[in-house]
């Protein structure tokens, strides 16, 4: 079975939206879970987050940015190509059980895996309000899908030129100096930006949930690239793994700088694959 490209939209130079025909995956995906994909029968398997379905269509959305061997290859793919394996849904949905107001923060591409909360919220009645945070406006993405899904939209970029000037951290201390409250934050993004806004929430009573797809790798708790080591109130440290076991976490235990030092393991030789696959593709082009 091979899964047909329905469409592919360039967000910006370097993320990119697709539509893949999965029924089966579509017609139990929820928020928070993800797939694990091969474009050829040699591929590499990668995990990327459901952003979305349409369970009468029967497509699943993904949103990836283009950093290694194989979103460099799915690049160069378009409507009609071929998926080789599409597999479905896997880790827990995002739990939204008895809330009725929460925050939700995504950064970067972070975004593509925030809105689909988002979206879950506001239709299950929530109030939403959102954060968005982006290092420019050139690398801003969803920014109409977040204002129809948030009843409050706050956008911020690190230059200005998008929304205030400033990190995502900055209108969430804000509101909680005003007296904002949560049911729960939930935060999705870079390693450094989901620590930061764990601490800034933390001296108030808000539980927030971190979203830890950054450091999964193979998707199926094998290769243990994606374990990750909570800590508890009375300082019991839990391992756990990303991907069967999450990707959701109570961010007040997750130990980021643990986490944040694995990652950094992982990046030169997915810098490399990136660098090969480019220079292949280059060479192909002539």
């Amino acid at each position: 079975m091979t899964y047909p490209i329905l469409k592919k939209e360039i967000l910006t130079p370097s993320v990119i939206r697709m539509q893949i025909h999965a029924p089966l995956v579509a017609k139990k995906a929820e928020a928070g879970q993800f797939i694990i994909l091969r474009a050829t029968e040699d591929g590499e398997r990668i995990p990327l987050t459901v952003a979305d379905y349409d369970r009468e269509r029967g497509s699943v959305t993904i949103i990836f940015q283009v950093v290694g061997a194989t979103t460099e290859h799915l690049a160069h793919l378009n409507a009609g190509d071929l998926l080789a394996d599409f597999v479905g849904p896997l880790g827990m949905p995002t739990d939204l059980e008895g809330l009725s107001r929460i925050l939700v923060i995504g950064g970067g591409v972070g975004c593509a895996i925030a809105l689909p909360i988002a979206k879950a919220a506001k239709e299950r009645g929530m109030e939403v309000v959102s954060i968005v945070g982006f290092r420019t406006r050139e690398f801003v993405i969803l920014q109409e899908e977040f204002l129809r899904y948030s009843d409050t939209l706050i956008c911020v970029s690190d230059d200005g030129t998008f929304g205030h000037q400033g990190r995502v951290t900055d209108p969430l201390a804000d509101l909680l100096r005003q007296g904002e409250t949560f049911d729960r934050v939930f935060a999705i993004g870079p390693l450094v930006m989901m620590k930061f806004v764990t601490e800034t929430v933390r001296p108030y009573p808000i539980p927030v949930t971190v979203s830890m797809n950054p450091i999964m790798i193979d998707g199926t708790g094998m290769c243990g690239g994606c374990r990750l080591s909570l800590v508890d109130d009375q300082g019991i440290r839990t391992t756990k793994f990303a991907c069967v076991d999450g990707p959701d976490f109570d961010g007040r235990q997750v130990d980021f700088d643990e986490a944040i030092l694995r990652a950094k393991m992982y990046a030169p030789f997915e810098r490399r694959a990136h660098e090969d696959a480019c220079l292949l593709y280059r060479e192909v082009e002539k």
